[in-house]
């Protein structure tokens, strides 16, 4: 049966103004701050904390001191200008002991020296991190490890040089026995640049060296501290263990029995001891295995443990993202005819990393953190080695919060710069498959 309407509009409507409630700032509190009542109450109680510790803390931050040469003289000012029991921050000690939180014990006269390699290191950092980048920059990241150290350290430039060549010995060894056999071919690319470390490294430095005196004055571990000594250990150790994770995680993937079983013992021997075991280890029993005689650096020993530690802990990521890949990922491989390495590196690794990057940049996150452990063997970090140290002198003792105000700033700076270059990245490559 046909229905007729009753009434048909022929004109439209104007447009109106959306209801006071459903635009703008209004809309978005009632949507996220009092969408319920469980919502409500919980809003009420968070502003209801924000507001106790903004209370709380500002007449201290309110009270604060810039200029000042000791603690005595922050009180005094502090009583001065806001009366008989006040209390307030003294800002004076960064100002005037910026330089130790920032370089440690570094030589005054040689701060260029950490200030260009922190530059330079960002420099070579760029195509890395960033794709749009043009990739023969990427040159420069290979070589900035020995330019790094050469600036850090001093010392003759061959040092680095032929460290480096090492690399080129080991690679010109890969090339020469890969018609024999992949595995021989790999197993030469190890050994080669560790025979040239051992054996030729030192004797070609000398020779470089007394032909072409080019070197800077040396400056010894010891002088090492504060954000400097934390970049150094955090970037090298990120720089080593991811791809040092991602070879343990095929290791651990492996059908090779013996490749799999020191996979996984070293995986989880890692994973069970705590990292200040392994500092200890570096620090006090790593020398018990060495040449008598010899001089093992501390930062070099403490960055090969929170290496092989991250790395443990990367290898689980990374497997984890293998893991979630579906199996026709895999048959597709052997579809096409692919070998096991061409596999990885062109179907398999690319989508696992995709999926790993959430976990890989929290484990990177971590890693930066637990360098202040270093001073529990003796190296001076930020936030308690060069804090102790300050308030260790007459004119600051007695400061306690101030410096850890101030470090734990700049390593929320850090890690929160890595979060959100992790999101960016997610960002790019879609990790989520939408």
């Amino acid at each position: 049966m046909t229905r007729t309407a009753t009434f048909v509009r022929d004109q439209m409507l104007a447009p109106m103004e959306p209801p006071l409630t459903e635009k703008g700032a209004v809309k978005w509190v009632r949507e996220n701050l009092f969408s319920g009542w469980f919502n409500s109450i919980l809003t009420i109680l968070g502003l209801f904390a924000i507001y106790w510790l903004v209370a709380s803390a500002w007449p201290w931050l309110r009270n604060s001191v810039w200029t000042a040469d000791n603690l005595a003289e922050c009180r005094a000012v502090i009583q001065a200008t806001w009366g008989e029991g006040a209390t307030g921050a003294c800002w004076a000690v960064i100002r005037e002991r910026w330089t130790q939180f920032i370089y440690g014990f570094y030589p005054n006269h040689l701060y260029w020296r950490p200030n260009l390699a922190m530059v330079l290191m960002f420099v070579a950092l760029a195509p890395v991190l960033f794709t749009q980048i043009p990739r023969k920059a990427l040159w420069f990241a290979a070589v900035y490890p020995g330019l790094g150290y050469w600036l850090l350290w001093g010392g003759t430039l061959w040092f680095p040089v032929v460290a480096l060549a090492g690399f080129a010995v080991g690679y010109a060894a890969y090339r020469a026995l890969a018609p024999v056999n992949v595995i021989v071919a790999a197993v030469g690319a190890v050994l080669a640049p560790v025979l040239w470390w051992l054996f030729l490294a030192g004797p070609i430095t000398g020779i470089l060296a007394d032909i072409v005196p080019l070197s800077l004055e040396t400056v010894r571990s010891d002088r090492f501290g504060g954000f400097v000594l934390s970049v150094i250990i955090g970037i090298t150790a990120i720089s080593l263990s991811l791809p040092l994770g991602i070879a343990l995680a095929l290791g651990r993937q492996s059908d090779m029995f013996l490749v799999k079983s020191l996979s996984v013992v070293f995986i989880e021997f890692i994973r069970g001891v705590p990292l200040i075991t392994l500092l200890f280890t570096a620090s006090l029993l790593l020398n018990y295995f060495l040449p008598p005689g010899s001089n093992f650096d501390i930062i070099l020993r403490v960055v090969i443990m929170v290496t092989l530690f991250a790395s443990a802990y990367i290898a689980e990521v990374i497997r984890g993202g293998l893991a979630a890949l579906p199996k026709g990922q895999y048959e597709a491989a052997d579809a096409l005819g692919l070998n096991y390495w061409q596999a990885q590196r062109l179907i398999i690794l690319p989508q696992a990393l995709k999926i790993s990057i959430p976990g890989i940049v929290s484990s990177f996150i971590g890693l930066f953190k637990d360098t202040t452990l270093v001073v529990f063997v003796g190296l001076l970090d930020p936030l308690k080695g060069i804090t102790d140290a300050v308030r260790a002198s007459t004119d600051w003792k007695g400061i306690y919060w101030e410096p850890y105000i101030f470090v734990g700033t700049l390593f929320f700076i850090f890690c929160f710069g890595m979060s959100r270059y992790s999101m960016y990245l997610e960002r790019k490559l879609k990790t989520d498959h939408r």
